[in-house]
């Protein structure tokens, strides 16, 4: 190990789960508009994604730029549609209304900024608002494999209010429903599982599992619970919750605010070595958010993800 790397830092690079692969190439692989596709990154995940079944991909943006990055890959991309478009904004919009107007099935962030592309997938004439949030969930597996941990939201909503994350714990339990969980166990996070006014985040998760349990069918929530007594059922057995339904035993955390989640998802990314394959739901199509980060293990798993939603939508 680099003596100038952190001794908490996994050495182990994220694996793509293969059951992902397997479940995207039996639902089909859809045809996805990438705004902006010309640039090495989303290049490289578009002819990975491709020759692994699990894409078609429908290009926008500079027409030089694209044919540029595909000849790098000596990939023939002549029998997939181009839509000519310059600059960031052009494109995203491009890509949006491709979606809306079905020439696409799935939305894929190319070499363009985040707020751009999202600004594009709410526009009105793009045509994929549907009433619903926007919510992002990372499904992220550990590289020896075992049950994936689902959390909501930690790319897209800065301070989601109670509306918002109602949305997102209806998302993440269709998710896993699709992904064949019959029952998921979802929990609403906090530093603590006593509901204390001192700590809004308890009260506020308290007052979700209340309200889910009243009305999401075919799934267990709890919550306040903090992230011990999330994943661990040791510690879960100490404080007196060995019979809680969800604790211990979590397949989604529902978080509190943007800065819980990201720092939870990276958390697990960087220093257990996790695959986190990241999509964006409440929109008439699935949207995949892409970062410049993303190893390729994470790029092929999210857009494996998204060929899954696409067919159970």
């Amino acid at each position: 190990m680099s003596e100038t790397r952190s001794p908490f830092l996994s050495a182990v690079d994220a694996v793509c789960p293969p059951h992902l692969i397997d479940m995207a190439r039996a639902a089909g692989a859809p045809r996805v508009a990438i705004a902006r596709a010309g640039a090495p990154l989303p290049m490289q995940a578009a002819y990975e994604a491709t020759q692994a079944g699990i894409m078609h991909p429908v290009f926008t943006g500079e027409a030089d730029l694209i044919h540029a990055e595909a000849a790098k890959l000596e990939w023939d991309i002549s029998a997939y549609p181009l839509i000519a478009a310059q600059g960031e904004a052009e494109s995203a919009k491009a890509a949006a209304e491709a979606c809306g107007r079905g020439d696409a099935d799935v939305l894929m962030k190319g070499q363009l900024h985040s707020d751009t592309f999202v600004r594009a997938a709410l526009a009105r004439t793009a045509g994929l608002r549907t009433g619903a949030r926007l919510v992002h969930i990372f499904h992220i597996t550990h590289p020896s494999g075992g049950r994936p941990i689902l959390i909501t939201d930690a790319a897209v909503n800065v301070h989601p209010n109670i509306e918002t994350r109602h949305d997102a714990t209806r998302a993440v339990v269709s998710l896993l429903h699709t992904l064949g969980n019959p029952h998921p166990r979802v929990a609403f996070l906090s530093a603590t599982e006593s509901v204390l006014s001192a700590v809004p985040s308890s009260v506020e998760a308290d007052e979700l599992a209340k309200w889910a349990r009243a009305n999401i069918e075919n799934a267990s929530f709890s919550g306040p619970l903090a992230l011990d007594l999330i994943l661990s059922p040791e510690a879960a057995a100490t404080k007196g919750l060995a019979d809680d339904p969800v604790a211990g035993k979590a397949d989604a955390i529902v978080v509190p605010d943007i800065v819980s989640g990201n720092a939870l998802f990276k958390a697990l990314v960087y220093l257990s070595g996790g695959c986190a394959a990241g999509i964006v739901m409440g929109a008439a199509v699935p949207i995949l958010l892409t970062s410049r980060a993303d190893p390729p293990a994470a790029r092929m798993a999210s857009a494996a993800l998204a060929a899954i939603c696409r067919k159970a939508g």
